[in-house]
């Protein structure tokens, strides 16, 4: 019970505690893949490219776990730059900076037009 203490105790940062991120995860894994999005929807965007033939369960697993982690990595961005505003809710302006400013998300630029 320590650890689950410890956790609890951890600071809030960007308006979320560490461990309510790990209870959700792991609320998640106990329901069976451990990821967010649908499997079998990722399958079938993933079958919809013709140049693939099969799409084996660990590829779906790691694309669909991949997908997760980078729409995590994009809110948090633009939950920095609505932050900066002093504002509480993202706005599409907020991911349009957020775009803007990290190279790494320029593959983006007018995907929201």
């Amino acid at each position: 019970m320590a650890g689950v203490e410890e956790a609890n105790a951890a600071p809030i940062a960007h308006g979320t505690s560490e461990a309510a991120s790990e209870e959700l995860a792991g609320d998640e894994e106990e329901k069976g893949s451990g990821v967010r999005f649908p499997l079998a929807r990722i399958k079938r965007i993933m079958k919809a490219d013709p140049e693939l033939g099969l799409a084996g369960q660990d590829a779906v697993f790691l694309v669909a776990k991949a997908t997760e982690l980078f729409v995590e990595s994009l809110a948090l961005e633009a939950y920095h730059y609505t932050s900066q505003s002093k504002k509480k809710t993202v706005s599409r302006r907020d991911v349009d900076h957020c775009i803007d400013a990290i190279e790494a998300l320029a593959f983006l630029d007018g995907a929201m037009d």
